[in-house]
């Protein structure tokens, strides 16, 4: 099994030894990539419906034994190449980070959101198209018996696009620095491709606390 993320994965997949060599290599690619050591990688089954071949790694932030944030990424390839995706692979993706409270009433969390994928893409040299996906955001108010939970917000963030240049690698590395971002780490020390990218945003307040705490 290749190293990922520091640990060894194999990722969920449907018929990787029979597949076309051209997604077999896409998942190597995957499973082979080195990414910042808060992020930790497992094995997710992959949907069946969603393409001829797939495959599907789960991944969190974790940083002094707290996880921050939580994902899935899946990478789709159908050799007919679906004139949506304008090619014959996809990635798609889900992002999710619980958030400091006030951050709910930001009216432009959501575009700050969307663009911190854009800019994690461009810094790693991801070239993407047809992009597409939503933000949302959820304030939870506990009550009664639940009151002493406090408060939570929390970001969610879908997103699918099409690879343009088989270049899987950047592309789960540019996921995973989303991860890190919505999660509150500061974006990390990376040569950026174009001018611009992550080096000049600040990430989001994000709970020091498991997310799973509720």
């Amino acid at each position: 099994m290749a190293a990922v993320g520091g640990q060894s994965a194999q990722g969920g997949g449907t018929g990787r030894e029979s597949a076309p060599i051209e997604f077999r290599e896409a998942v190597e690619a995957l499973t082979g990539a080195r990414l910042r050591p808060e992020v930790r990688l497992s094995p997710q089954p992959a949907p069946r419906r969603l393409a001829p071949y797939t495959f599907a790694l789960s991944a969190s932030v974790e940083v002094d034994g707290e996880e921050l944030a939580d994902g899935t990424l899946v990478l789709l390839h159908d050799p007919d190449a679906p004139e949506p995706w304008n090619g014959d692979f996809r990635v798609v993706t889900m992002t999710r980070a619980e958030l400091e409270p006030e951050m709910a009433g930001d009216p432009l969390l959501s575009e700050v959101g969307w663009s911190w994928l854009t800019d994690a893409l461009q810094a790693h040299g991801a070239r993407y198209a047809e992009p597409s996906g939503t933000v949302t955001r959820c304030h939870s108010q506990y009550f009664g018996a639940l009151a002493e939970r406090g408060a939570s917000t929390e970001i969610e963030l879908r997103a699918s696009w099409t690879p343009a240049d088989r270049r899987f690698e950047r592309h789960l590395a540019a996921w995973a620095d989303l991860l890190c971002v919505c999660a509150g780490l500061p974006p990390a020390a990376l040569p950026v491709a174009e001018s611009g990218g992550l080096g000049g945003v600040v990430p989001m307040p994000a709970r020091r606390r498991p997310r799973n705490s509720h």
